[in-house]
């Protein structure tokens, strides 16, 4: 995020006034869990905090801003990690570079080791250390348990901070040792008046706020990624015809969230509900309750291989063309 949304700074504000060595920032993704654990982080290590968070002067601050700073461990996949600018270890990035094998997507037990290790050592800068954990579901369990005995009995000035799009997935254990905060969901007009400060055209925040089922940091990411209202208007009835270059700039896995919510919107409008992501006057009036049910499903399933397709063009291809026979089944 370019600036930070005042919605997260309330909620920092709202945390740092309360103890604990480890909080877990839980709730649906698009809601600024990693913008908000990385305030707390930023706010624990900062030389002059204030009751609202960080100074963002010190040199404490301009360390996390360039990725630099010895109190500071992050452990995401290295998929995140890339994504989000954080370095990663020499040795991960040695083996990438010499393609022994590809970016993981989960957060590896090596990373968390070395975190253990970290929260053992003296604080460099004298303000304690922090710990982030992003997106915490993405440890698998031998992760999770190398972190739990840290989290049972933490080094004195060692916190935690793990976001999570999916804490259901999380040992409970792990939950049980942190404070929980369920993240707030933004009001419209505060997420309007955000999205429009980031340079998102005034025509679209509206349309694309409603894309990204109210999640103001999905509607961001969705107008950087060149998404326009009218584009999305037309996504439906394309899709509909078969067109494949509707999908065109999207990964399987975008394509298949695209689809997920026009079939979402096409039976809520078959059962008379309001649809959720798309205009009325938007969608096909095409496709049985029954065939679109059946369609729903199959998303659900491919859902599961989409971040590893054997080929990504022929993926999108079968999925429009699987989306194009539900919306012109009969029954």
């Amino acid at each position: 995020m370019s600036a930070t949304a005042p919605w997260i700074t309330q909620q920092a504000e709202v945390l740092l006034a309360q103890r604990g060595h480890a909080w877990l920032l839980q709730g649906p993704s698009g809601l600024g869990q990693y913008a908000l654990a990385l305030e707390l982080a930023r706010a624990w290590l900062c030389e002059q905090p204030t009751p609202q968070g960080a100074c963002g002067a010190c040199g404490s601050c301009h360390a996390v801003e360039v990725r630099t700073h010895a109190d500071l461990s992050v452990l995401m996949p290295e998929t995140a990690m890339q994504a989000l600018g954080w370095p990663l270890p020499e040795k991960a990035q040695q083996e990438l570079d010499d393609k022994k094998r590809k970016p993981s997507r989960e957060i590896r037990v090596e990373a968390m080791r070395d975190a253990i290790e970290f929260a053992q050592r003296t604080s460099a800068r004298g303000r304690g250390k922090a710990v982030l954990v992003y997106p915490a579901e993405r440890m698998n369990t031998v992760t999770a348990n190398a972190l739990l005995k840290t989290l049972e009995e933490p080094p004195g000035d060692v916190r935690f901070v793990l976001a999570s799009e999916a804490a259901h997935q999380l040992l409970p254990t792990i939950r049980s040792r942190c404070l929980g905060h369920t993240m707030r969901w933004p009001e419209p007009a505060q997420s309007e008046a955000w999205l429009a400060e980031q340079g998102v055209p005034a025509a679209d925040v509206p349309v694309l706020l409603r894309a990204a089922g109210g999640r103001p940091e999905q509607a961001l990411a969705l107008a950087q990624a060149g998404r326009s209202a009218k584009a999305w208007a037309q996504l439906p009835k394309a899709i509909s015809r078969g067109d494949v270059a509707a999908l065109g700039d999207c990964t399987p896995a975008e394509a298949i969230d695209v689809l997920q919510k026009v079939c979402h919107d096409m039976l809520a409008a078959r059962a008379g509900a309001a649809p959720r992501f798309f205009d009325p006057t938007d969608l096909p009036r095409t496709g049985s309750y029954e065939s679109l049910t059946a369609w729903w499903r199959e998303l659900a399933q491919e859902q599961k291989t989409a971040e590893h397709p054997f080929n990504a063009g022929l993926m999108l291809e079968s999925l429009v063309s699987r989306a194009r026979s539900a919306l012109h089944s009969a029954s």
